[in-house]
């Protein structure tokens, strides 16, 4: 039996694709666990290669995507590391200016939920919320872990700090509400078929495979279309904001608008609000 859908998504369309930018940033003295380069280094070396890598979504990255979108006319949510509200607020203020929202990426990629104490975890989770709102002018009401790697608390400890959707969940096709020890938050599913960061950086393919998987899925649709469910468009500013990978990217956006009869574009945030309690 097909699920029922809410009120707001389109009728007749029964693939939602979501478009997402990750914008991240590590602390002080910490850098991707990965780069291009691939070198292992002497365990407590700080790799400055991965470091200045990264700093490239900050940079011109994420301005390149937000040229993007812009002539696409199409809305994403930027998930935003915390700690880049305090080095880049004029590029956090470009984004919510274009109409973008900004959802919560935790306060540096290099710390994760799931290894952190409760109080730690607690402390970050504030900490970014707050730095973002100082410069979004509101609360960010989605979230996604760094890794995507929630703890066993995480969904609580959300909702318990007002957020009201996130993204850790990778076992459903549509949003579903999830019980919490300090209430209901929405489950919003992310998807890994169209993401940059396994598909270039940890698999290397080439960046036409972005835009060749997609094209698969869309060619395929039609037969899977009486089970709906959601789909993610995914860029990280520091890999796809270069101009090979934002090249795919736009393509990928014109694939999608081609496919309207049964795919539309949305983002989280909208995904979001239309499957609340």
């Amino acid at each position: 039996m097909s699920p029922a859908l809410p009120v707001g998504w389109p009728e007749g369309r029964s693939l939602a694709v979501s478009v997402s930018v990750m914008l991240e940033g590590w602390s002080d003295g910490a850098a991707p666990g990965v780069g291009p380069m691939g070198n292992v280094l002497k365990p407590g070396t700080l790799d400055l290669q991965a470091r200045s890598w990264a700093d490239y979504g900050t940079n011109a990255g994420a301005w390149r995507l937000l040229d993007v979108l812009k002539a696409a006319g199409v809305r994403a949510v930027f998930y935003v590391s915390g700690i880049l509200a305090e080095r880049n607020p004029d590029l956090l203020r470009a984004i919510t200016a274009a109409g973008h929202p900004i959802a919560a990426h935790g306060w540096g990629q290099e710390i994760i939920p799931a290894t952190q104490t409760e109080a730690e975890e607690k402390h970050d989770l504030d900490r970014c919320l707050t730095a973002l709102e100082a410069v979004g002018g509101h609360r960010p009401r989605g979230w996604i872990s760094p890794r995507c790697t929630p703890s066993a608390r995480t969904s609580a400890l959300l909702a318990a700090a007002g957020v009201q959707w996130h993204s850790d969940f990778f076992d459903q096709d549509l949003p579903r509400v999830v019980q919490t020890a300090s209430g209901p938050i929405t489950a919003v599913p992310f998807t890994m078929e169209v993401n940059d960061m396994p598909l270039s950086v940890r698999y290397g393919n080439e960046p036409e495979a972005y835009t060749r998987i997609l094209a698969r899925i869309l060619a395929g649709w039609p037969d899977l279309a009486h089970r709906p469910a959601c789909l993610d468009i995914t860029a990280h500013a520091h890999v796809y904001g270069r101009p090979m990978g934002a090249i795919e990217f736009a393509r990928s956006l014109a694939l999608v608008q081609r496919h309207d009869r049964f795919a539309w574009l949305t983002e989280h945030d909208e995904l979001g609000r239309m499957f609340a309690a």
